[in-house]
């Protein structure tokens, strides 16, 4: 995952098996890397100690080495604190200065990073500007840096984001990723109520985004963050599979433990959502297919709010895992999750309206056992793809306005400035509904006190028994989804208020296709909401009780 003095560090489970390691050098050289006074030899010894300043001569394996490469690097202008830890990432390469770029716009967001559009003033050229913050320059938060920028430098292909550079800042403890600007996102477009994919189209697209997959699974690199989002088009028509960030060495062979806190919770396969750790490909393409049912249908098909609702929406849809399943895997979170009675897969009937040849597709990738979504390259080869009509050529699509999911969420936002009137009248001379005035969403009760119990438990158990520092960094700030926090003392509450719907953003509010919710209250909503009223008013302190646990 990360490097430490310019080597493969072999605490992380992320990084992919380290080399045999260096046969032990002899005693002197040890003495000379240590910097040990050389004993004195007794004079019927001279050859041997004629030999050893032979060998006290020559570099000293290990050390001399990593801190030469390192002088190196801060020499070419790299900041010794980036050298120290990441200095394999950078090895070979030059920084750019940041002056040799002008900020036009911010196109990005994330917990850590920013993304910019920018112009290289040197070529004119326009490009992505990804900045990464350090706190503190904590080496853990670097070597995470490093693991990204190792990862993008073994990738090479079309379809996935090439890194073009690097760039420090004299300024701040900070680091720019150059990447060829993208003009769209997938979930930008996807977001647009003026935009409806055909087959095609979809087509075009999700082979473009299984070519990038299998290029990198090919490459030993797992994802773990495909959305909407993170799927960067062209005016080309040409996609790329981006932002790194969560991604990972594996080795089928050899593997090592995960961290199951990874991907968008709309978008995270039930494997992970149980508390796995050994784990494969099949995480990602879970992902390409809610992404595949995503284009199809014109909105998220399973939109989970909580890690809870977001097991159950998928236990309604694609069925409960089998008995085998539950006893081969042994996932860590098997005895409070699993239904006590199972569920129907229903994918054929949600979806009916789908082309036969994309149900094929998805029942595949949204398979409850990740051995049964097989792999990239068998999807490309599936009926999907070798039926008609045919995949458009990448060219042929559309030329989009400019759209990424940061424009969507400013869509949003301004069209909830404009109807939070603060009582104020409309046009007409009817009184502005104000936000606070709408109805709220009444959170379904998923789970009864027991059961939030043990999840807390659970919960502070595995993350307080982390298998390594590496994997508690960094939190798990994809798990908000759409807004409502994950942290165990509200998700589970069944008086937990979210809150409004209208009032946080989500780039998919539009009315494109009917699709059926198959997840909603254990428990009739009049009913917990009355319960609630009745218990902020003191009148009762009785908690709402559950339909069912399950």
């Amino acid at each position: 995952m990360g490097c430490v003095h310019g080597r493969p560090s072999a605490s992380s489970p992320d990084r992919p098996p380290p080399q045999p390691p260096e046969p032990a050098p002899a005693p002197p050289q040890e003495a000379a890397a240590t910097g040990k006074p050389e004993q004195p030899a007794a004079p019927a010894e001279k050859p041997a100690r004629r030999e050893r300043r032979s060998r006290l001569s020559r570099p000293a394996p290990g050390g001399s080495f990593a801190n030469r490469a390192r002088g190196e690097q801060v020499a070419a202008g790299w900041p010794a604190w980036l050298s120290a830890v990441a200095g394999e990432a950078i090895d070979g390469w030059t920084p750019r200065r940041a002056d040799s770029f002008e900020k036009i716009d911010k196109i990005g967001q994330g917990t850590y990073s920013n993304v910019y559009k920018a112009r290289d003033t040197v070529s004119g050229k326009i490009v992505a500007l990804k900045k990464v913050r350090f706190d503190n320059l904590e080496p853990e938060s670097v070597r995470f840096m490093a693991r990204e920028i190792l990862i993008l430098r073994r990738l090479d292909h079309p379809n996935v984001v090439k890194l073009d550079g690097l760039v420090t800042s004299r300024m701040s403890c900070s680091l720019y990723l150059v990447f060829e600007y993208m003009e769209h996102d997938l979930a930008g477009l996807a977001a647009s109520p003026d935009i409806k994919f055909t087959e095609p189209q979809v087509k075009c697209y999700m082979h473009q985004l299984l070519s990038g997959l299998e290029h990198c699974h090919d490459r030993g690199v797992l994802h773990r963050d495909i959305k909407g989002s993170n799927l960067l088009l062209d005016n080309n028509g040409m996609l790329k599979i981006a932002d790194f960030g969560l991604a990972s060495f594996f080795d089928p062979d050899r593997k090592q433990p995960m961290t199951s806190r990874v991907v968008t919770l709309w978008y995270r396969p039930p494997e992970l959502l149980l508390g796995a750790t050994d784990y494969g490909v099949g995480v990602d393409l879970w992902s390409a297919g809610c992404i595949l049912a995503e284009l199809l249908a014109g909105r998220p098909i399973m939109p989970g709010r909580t890690e809870v609702e977001q097991l159950h929406k998928i236990f309604k849809l694609c069925g409960s895992p089998t008995e085998e399943y539950w006893k081969k895997s042994k996932l860590p979170h098997a005895t409070i999750f699993k239904p006590q009675q199972p569920y129907k897969r229903r994918i054929r009937e949600t979806f009916k309206d789908f082309p036969q040849s994309a149900l094929q597709l998805i029942e595949t990738l949204l398979a409850i056992d990740p051995a049964d979504r097989l792999t990239a390259t068998s999807a490309l080869r599936s009926d999907f793809f070798t039926t008609e009509p045919f995949a458009c050529e990448a060219s042929s699509l559309p030329k989009y306005p400019p759209s990424k999911e940061i424009d969507a969420k400013r869509r949003d936002e301004e069209a909830r400035r404009l109807r939070a009137g603060g009582g104020r009248a409309n046009g007409d001379g009817s009184k502005k509904t104000r936000t606070r005035d709408r109805p709220k969403a009444v959170p379904a009760p998923e789970a009864n006190a027991e059961l939030q119990v043990n999840i807390d438990k659970r919960r502070f158990i595995t993350h307080t028994n982390a298998k390594s520092k590496s994997e508690k960094f960094p939190p798990p700030h994809q798990d908000g989804a759409v807004g409502v926090p994950l942290d165990s003392s509200n998700h589970m509450d069944p008086l937990y208020e979210p809150p409004d719907p209208s009032s946080f953003s989500t780039v998919f509010t539009y009315e494109k296709g009917a699709v059926p919710t198959w997840s909603g209250p254990l428990a009739d909503p009049a009913a917990v909401a009355n319960q609630k009223r009745k218990h902020k008013s003191g009148r009762s302190s009785k908690q709402p009780a559950t339909a069912r646990a399950w």
